[in-house]
């Protein structure tokens, strides 16, 4: 016996149309990524004069070779990494802490520690201050100072409080207490494994921004070997500037060609840039619905 329901002729109109729309933006989404990928092992002089669209035109990994032979570009990777783990694994940590107490309703003054917390959203210190406040504490050229700044998310506070607030209910807080579970069993025994979804998101959220940092170490490190893999790339690419300017000047290649060689470079240092996070998304992006959609509501 069939049980399905059969859908009615709108139905399965509406079903198209969004099957159709949903296909679009896959293709908007796709092929500038598909577009970086390709231009990145074209020839130089074909990603300059526009040619490359899907394909990879004269396929050439010059420009990958170039980066790689920078004996910085792993110290840049080892840096990033060191910084992205580490500095998530704290954002994450302060920010459920700071998340769950203020998503019970027994907690006193919650109002006022929120308020505290929006404030920070509207009214910062500015840059000369939290300058001057990294140097008085001895953080400044040390990675602490590109981590402590970061580690915490008030917009990230409030999509925590919310998840806690809608996603556990109130009678099992009442439960675990009757059963005899002080605040401790209930948040490390109960809540945090009920939060695994809102935790990946988080995670996910901190560790992108802190992969993607660039201005931070800029400001605070001055040592060339702490610096993370934004700052080595940058650094590669002006090098390159530098280096085509030079031979331009010596007749040996046109200016063109040293624009070919920049352009072509662009594109591999956001590829090398993007790679590690284009990994990471897949294992996290099926506790998005969970995490963020419901995190976000009556926020």
């Amino acid at each position: 016996m069939n049980n399905k329901i059969k859908m009615s002729r709108q139905d399965r109109i509406f079903h198209l149309l969004n099957g159709i729309l949903m296909v679009l933006c896959a293709f908007c989404i796709l092929i500038p990524l598909v577009n970086v990928i390709s231009s990145s092992v074209s020839n130089p002089s074909d990603v300059l004069n526009g040619r490359v669209t899907l394909l990879p035109v004269h396929f050439s990994i010059k420009s990958y070779l170039y980066v790689f032979k920078d004996n910085s570009i792993a110290s840049g990777y080892l840096h990033s990494i060191l910084y992205t783990v580490l500095g998530t694994l704290i954002a994450v940590a302060m920010t459920i802490l700071a998340a769950y107490p203020l998503s019970r309703k027994s907690l006193k003054g919650r109002k006022v520690f929120l308020a505290f917390f929006m404030f920070t959203m509207f009214f910062s210190g500015g840059l000369i201050p939290t300058y001057i406040v990294v140097k008085n504490l001895h953080m400044l050229d040390t990675m602490w100072s590109v981590i402590i700044p970061n580690c915490l998310s008030v917009y990230n506070i409030i999509i925590a409080r919310t998840f806690f607030n809608e996603q556990i209910p109130g009678e099992l807080y009442e439960a675990a207490e009757i059963d005899g579970a002080n605040d401790y069993d209930v948040f490390f025994r109960i809540v945090l494994p009920l939060s695994k979804a809102i935790i990946a998101v988080m995670a996910l959220f901190y560790a992108v921004g802190l992969w993607n940092m660039y201005f931070d170490a800029v400001l605070y490190l001055n040592s060339y070997d702490k610096y993370p893999l934004q700052v080595i790339l940058r650094n590669i690419m002006n090098n390159a500037q530098i280096q085509a300017s030079m031979v331009e000047a010596t007749g040996k290649v046109t200016s063109t060609d040293s624009l070919a060689i920049t352009e072509s470079l662009k594109y591999t240092t956001i590829v090398c840039a993007s790679v590690p996070m284009l990994l990471l998304y897949p294992f996290v992006q099926k506790y998005f619905t969970k995490g963020v959609m419901i995190g976000s509501l009556k926020g």
